[in-house]
């Protein structure tokens, strides 16, 4: 029997990522899998890599790795222009974790000889920026896996925790570890067992320090450095809930010419949310 620890979107959240490596310490895990979004959103990028370092685990890039692997490159999209995050988490991380993470695969394929194929992605098989939302219907989800030969995927970015069967694949995401997004400020994970039917899952709810979070963001002048889009990432480190795609949502439709300057919370305090954001994340609101 093989057992998987299966961890996604720690986003620089150590309190919450040792909190869940001590919860991990009582089951007899053959290997941790990190599917995506490490570092970026949050204030302990460095130290969770130097964490991580020492752990048997492997490895995939999410989106938040590549807004710094292509930071200021060739490859970088015009649309990027407008990011804070990657200079401050640049600065973190240095050109020795860096290189790390530009080795890391964008997808994995696990075949254990106990149980059925795993494919390994961020977002969707086709893109690390595309998520499954559990409020997809099978008929939204099932063309995005069309390619895929293996019949278990794991996929994160959503950071929300989901386990269903669409058509011949079990789809499964861990949610986030460092930045939940459901309301329910504890670091989610998810345990996986192999049977002769394919992977038991498990998800995993734990409490963790996120004072400690809220002290890094403010000792380390986060939101001062990143602008509007850093206060909005405190404030989501505060709810659990979506705050920045709301924002940039609102942005887009009522004054995507303004520059994004702090003048703009007041206004957008006064909207909505949820007119904003995905019915996925105002399950619970």
């Amino acid at each position: 029997m093989t057992q998987l620890a299966v961890l996604a979107d720690i986003h620089s959240n150590l309190p919450a990522l040792d909190a869940v490596l001590d919860d991990l310490q009582q089951f007899p895990v053959d290997r941790i899998i990190v599917a995506g979004d490490v570092v970026n959103w949050g204030a302990f990028s460095r130290q969770v890599m130097e964490r991580l370092a020492v752990m048997d685990c492997a490895f995939i890039r999410g989106n938040n790795e590549l807004y710094l692997t292509d930071w200021q490159t060739p490859r970088m999209p015009d649309s990027w222009n407008i990011f804070t995050l990657p200079p401050y988490t640049l600065a973190q991380l240095g050109n020795r974790w860096m290189n790390v993470i530009s080795s890391w695969p964008d997808t994995l394929s696990l075949r254990f000889r106990d149980a059925s194929a795993i494919q390994v992605v961020h977002g969707s098989p086709s893109s690390p920026f595309e998520a499954m939302l559990p409020t997809a219907t099978d008929a939204e989800i099932e063309p995005m896996l069309s390619s895929i030969e293996a019949t278990t995927i794991i996929a994160a970015h959503s950071h929300l925790a989901m386990d269903r069967q669409v058509g011949c694949w079990h789809v499964l995401n861990p949610g986030s570890v460092g930045n939940p997004l459901d309301g329910d400020m504890s670091a989610s994970y998810m345990l996986l067992e192999s049977t002769s039917d394919g992977w038991q899952a498990t998800n995993r709810r734990v409490p963790f320090d996120n004072q400690r979070v809220l002290d890094e963001f403010e000792r380390t002048g986060f939101a001062d450095q990143c602008g509007v889009v850093g206060h909005l990432v405190v404030q989501e480190y505060r709810s659990a809930r979506l705050e920045v795609l709301p924002f940039l949502e609102w942005w887009r439709k009522n004054c995507p010419d303004e520059p994004q300057t702090m003048a703009l919370l007041e206004p957008f305090s006064q909207v909505n949310k949820r007119d904003y954001m995905p019915a996925a994340y105002q399950v619970g609101m």
